[in-house]
C-alpha cells in the first residue's frame, strides 16, 4: 500500500523541514521527486539524501513567487501527477503591528507562490490523466491565533484555493486537498526560540510543546505520513478536504 512507483512528484520547499520530509517519503515509496527549493545548499542536501538511498531526485533552484521561474521548472519536468505546495514563511504581528511589506512578503510565498506552482501544474497533471495536489496550509486558517494577522490569512487563502481547485478540476481526476499542521518540531522552530528567547531555550520548547493537548509538538515525518496517503492510489475517493494533524489543538483545546 501507499506505494508511489513509477509516479512523478514536484514538491515546493523540499530543502527543509516539511517539505524536506515529503521529498524523503515520496523518494522512499518510489516516485521521481522534483524539489522546488529557493536555497540552493539546503535543496542539494536533500538530493544527495535521496540519491544516496537510491532514490530519484531533481532539484531545482527556484522562486516560487515568479511565475515565469515556476513555468520553466514545470516545463522542463512534464507530465506529473503529483504537487505539493509546502514553500511557505512565517510572520509574527498582529493587524496594526504588520507593516505594508511583511503583509505582501507573506502573501506573494505564501499565496501567490501556492497559486503559481497550481497554475503551472494542472497543464501537467492532465497530460498524465490527472493526480493530487496537495496545499500545506495551517490551524492558522482554522482558529484564532495571537500575533498571526499576516500568516492566518494567508494559510486562509490555501485553504479556499483547495477548495476551488478540488470544484473545477473534479472531473478531470485531479484531486486537491489540504493539510494544517498544528506546531511542528522543525529547525524553523528551534532558530524562533533561539533568537527570541536566549537562556531560555527548553522553557519555551516545553511551553509551546503543551500548547497541544496530546503533550508534544508533530515531526516533519508524520505530515510527510498523511501527505503520502493523500497522494496515494488509496486516496482515490478522497479530495476538497482540509486534515488537521494537530494533536488535538483545534477541537480540543478549550
Amino acid at each position: 500500500m501507499f506505494r508511489l512507483d513509477n509516479k512523478t512528484a514536484i514538491i515546493t520547499g523540499g530543502g527543509s523541514g516539511i517539505g524536506k520530509a515529503i521529498a524523503l517519503t515520496f523518494a522512499n515509496q518510489g516516485a521521481a521527486v522534483h524539489i522546488i527549493e529557493l536555497d540552493e545548499v539546503n535543496g542539494k542536501s536533500v538530493a544527495e539524501e535521496i540519491k544516496n538511498a537510491g532514490g530519484s531526485v531533481t532539484l531545482h533552484v527556484c522562486n516560487v513567487t515568479n511565475q515565469q521561474e515556476v513555468l520553466a521548472v514545470f516545463e522542463k519536468t512534464g507530465a506529473i501527477n503529483m504537487l505539493v505546495n509546502s514553500a511557505g514563511i512565517a510572520h509574527v504581528g498582529k493587524a496594526d503591528t504588520t507593516v505594508e511589506e511583511d503583509f505582501d512578503r507573506v502573501m506573494n510565498v505564501n499565496v501567490k507562490g501556492v497559486y503559481n506552482c497550481i497554475y503551472a501544474a494542472i497543464p501537467q497533471l492532465k497530460k498524465s490523466g490527472g493526480g493530487s495536489i496537495i496545499n500545506i496550509a495551517s490551524v492558522a486558517a482554522l482558529v484564532g491565533l495571537p500575533d498571526r494577522f499576516a500568516y492566518s490569512t494567508a494559510k486562509g487563502a490555501v485553504v479556499s484555493m483547495t477548495l476551488s481547485v478540488a470544484k473545477d478540476y473534479i472531473s478531470e481526476n485531479i484531486r486537491c486537498n489540504s493539510i494544517s499542521p498544528a506546531r511542528i518540531h522543525t529547525p524553523f522552530v528551534d532558530g524562533f526560540i533561539e533568537r527570541n528567547y536566549p537562556g531560555r531555550e527548553k522553557e519555551m520548547f516545553d511551553r509551546l510543546s503543551k500548547t497541544q493537548p496530546i503533550g508534544r509538538m508533530g515531526t516533519p515525518d508524520e505530515v510527510a505520513a498523511l501527505a503520502l496517503y493523500l497522494c496515494s492510489d488509496e486516496a482515490s475517493f478522497i479530495t476538497g478536504c482540509d486534515y488537521p494533524i494537530d494533536g488535538g489543538f483545534v477541537k480540543l483545546n478549550n
